[in-house]
């Protein structure tokens, strides 16, 4: 048996002094437990996603002043940590210093050589370049330095030998992405399995959460731990970190592997806790399993919002919130979740109709406030959606070119984001600075991907917690709230029941089931397969899979539905490139000025889903099939 303290805490990024103070905490209890190893994530000290402070000098400097403090304190236990590592000496490939994304070991004061290895410490080999990743940008990977010295990689890879008062392990350090190496032309844990019996593999992580991930991780880690005939470790932090415009949740769940691939223990999620585990080694007598929940339900889901959002908060130093609430659903679920967070007198919801809201969704939007028993306004537009109207259609527009003058005429659409435009700009905004708090957006993933919002309008705010989430997901966080967090239906029945709309015209009237023109049930999973699906679905793909009756399948959405919505081939073809030039169009512009967005998803907008502002395109091969198909 080997007793490891999992140090799975909350990590502040770009703040190693608030990190390194964390950490001693946690050893000093690692040691009066006996502990003989601790473990703690990826880059725990200075935090992972802190943008271009890689390029600051002065921060890696600090960076290295607070790992020493770590070394410091490893008199009479093994601690294991990730830091930058600086080699000053060198270059990267940009001309800035060598830079490592790196994995220390300490123990007596001193750090700990893999035989290989010409530094004192475990060189990320796999760096990932997807999603919000950009490794490469900042760090000198192994494989990189192995070509500059001129040797095989696997000569570079091996495990460390770990002399503890008691025994002697070789342990093979692994940093996060070393583990997934599906993809990857060479696996870790092979080179360092190649010449050496590995009695414990620890894996350091700074992921984030993702929902589903950890699903798959237990399966691919698990069968790490039993191909290797060793136990496995994983240790990840918790915390939010936020590159600007899309803000991540690490839930930790740091784990424990046996041997066989069992799951023998797991750290509590988005919790600071230091997990004191004796660990079975090889041949020994393994610890009971323990049941690990699934985490791709609607409860997880819940979490990670109130967990990002609580954190975001505090971060920002918001103590109260202004929400718009329109009587619909997307509202309704934000007032609920920031409910939940703030005190009630903390949280303003705002009503703000036009002559199109209707008594229904008024009546609503009171209700949810009571329910919710949060402060509640009434602040109508119309009179000043008029003046707007009035002011811009009756003053003169000059050319002083030619001494002519004209005035504009103002069409319905603009009249619609007029009233917008007011509610967010004008009345949310002032109302927030009044009230010392901020407001929120309440957008949806399926109206963020086609941009159908206003910008400077209901596309404002200072985040988009629900943004991530499609439709069908904001209705299932609707029954969840109701049922699970308040247990009464603070969210009335009717809310749900009604058809969603932005009531900004007669034509979206909710008492005569007028509504959005999103099909929601059929466009979440269309517009999911343009950004979310791995290999991503363009127009081309959905005219493939709609000629093959394949489209329901491929988008894993309700069977029958292309029929019920499309009686034509020249009707879906309409529908899908109205979509498809709205999601590579007009609404790459509203997302690049949208406000953060909470991520949930394999894929979420922002720094995540990095897009150009290229156009639609059409294939050539999506050309012959709309011809075919329109013949």
């Amino acid at each position: 048996m080997i007793k490891i303290a999992l140090g799975q805490f909350e990590i502040k990024p770009g703040h190693p002094d608030l990190n390194t103070d964390r950490m001693l905490e946690m050893i000093q209890t690692a040691k009066q437990s006996k502990a003989d190893i601790i473990v703690f994530p990826e880059m725990a000290i200075p935090g992972y996603l802190i943008g271009d402070t890689w390029e600051q000098n002065a921060f890696l400097r600090d960076c290295e002043y607070y790992g020493k403090k770590i070394i410091a304190a490893s008199d009479t236990i093994a601690v294991m940590f990730g830091n930058i590592a600086v080699d000053w000496a060198k270059k990267n490939t940009d001309g800035r210093v060598r830079k490592y994304n790196a994995f220390f070991t300490a123990y007596k004061r001193n750090l700990i050589h893999a035989p290989a290895s010409p530094y004192p410490f475990i060189i990320k080999t796999l760096q990932p370049n997807y999603r919000a990743f950009d490794e490469e940008r900042h760090f000198f990977s192994l494989p990189k330095l192995a070509d500059e010295l001129k040797t095989d990689i696997a000569n570079l890879t091996s495990p460390i030998d770990l002399s503890l008062n008691h025994q002697t392990l070789k342990v093979g350090c692994l940093l996060c992405e070393d583990a997934w190496s599906d993809d990857y032309t060479f696996t870790p844990l092979a080179l360092i399995n190649k010449n050496h019996d590995v009695d414990l593999f620890i894996n350091i992580s700074n992921s984030p959460y993702t929902l589903g991930k950890n699903n798959k991780r237990n399966r691919v880690f698990s069968s790490h731990a039993k191909s290797n005939n060793a136990p496995f470790i994983y240790v990840n932090n918790i915390g939010i970190q936020n590159n600007g415009k899309t803000i991540y949740t690490f839930d930790g769940s740091s784990t424990v592997y046996d041997a066989n691939g069992k799951i023998i223990a797991m750290n509590e999620p988005y919790t600071n806790q230091l997990n004191i585990i004796e660990i079975p080694l090889k041949g020994e007598t393994s610890l009971p399993a323990i049941k690990v929940t699934e985490d791709t339900d609607i409860a997880n889901i819940y979490t990670a919002l109130r967990y990002g959002i609580k954190n975001f908060l505090q971060d920002i130093h918001m103590e109260k919130v202004v929400i718009g609430i329109s009587g619909g659903i997307d509202s309704a679920v934000a007032a609920a979740l920031y409910a939940s967070i703030l005190p009630p007198e903390n949280v303003l919801l705002v009503n703000m109709p036009s002559i199109y809201n209707s008594t229904t969704t008024k009546d609503l939007a009171r209700d949810l406030a009571k329910n919710l028993k949060c402060l509640y306004t009434i602040m109508p537009i119309q009179d000043s959606v008029d003046a707007t109207v009035k002011q811009i259609k009756t003053t003169p527009i000059q050319n002083l070119n030619n001494n002519t003058t004209f005035y504009l005429e103002i069409s319905s659409f603009v009249t619609e984001n007029i009233q917008a435009r007011d509610r967010s700009a004008r009345v949310l905004a002032g109302i927030a600075a009044s009230f010392g708090g901020g407001f929120t957006c309440n957008a949806n993933k399926s109206e963020t991907t086609v941009g159908y919002s206003t910008l400077y309008g209901d596309q404002s705010g200072f985040l988009a917690a629900l943004a991530d989430l499609w439709k069908f997901q904001i209705y299932d966080l609707a029954y969840y709230l109701n049922q699970v967090i308040y247990k009464s239906e603070v969210i009335p029945q009717e809310t749900i029941d009604i058809v969603p709309s932005a009531e900004l015209s007669n034509n979206q009237c909710v008492d005569e089931g007028k509504g959005d023109p999103i099909k929601y049930p059929y466009h979440d999973y269309l517009f999911r397969a343009f950004c979310e699906h791995w290999n991503r679905a363009t127009p081309e793909d959905i005219l493939t899979w709609y000629k093959e009756d394949l489209l329901e399948e491929k988008l894993s959405c309700e069977k029958g539905l292309i029929k019920k919505y499309f009686s034509t081939n020249k009707e879906f073809i309409d529908d899908l490139e109205r979509w498809w030039n709205l999601y590579s169009g007009m609404a790459v512009a509203k997302r690049i000025q949208a406000p953060p967005i909470l991520a949930i998803s394999r894929r979420a907008y922002g720094f995540d889903h990095r897009e150009a502002q290229n156009g639609p395109y059409y294939t050539a091969q999506y050309r012959t099939l709309k011809n075919e198909l329109l013949k």
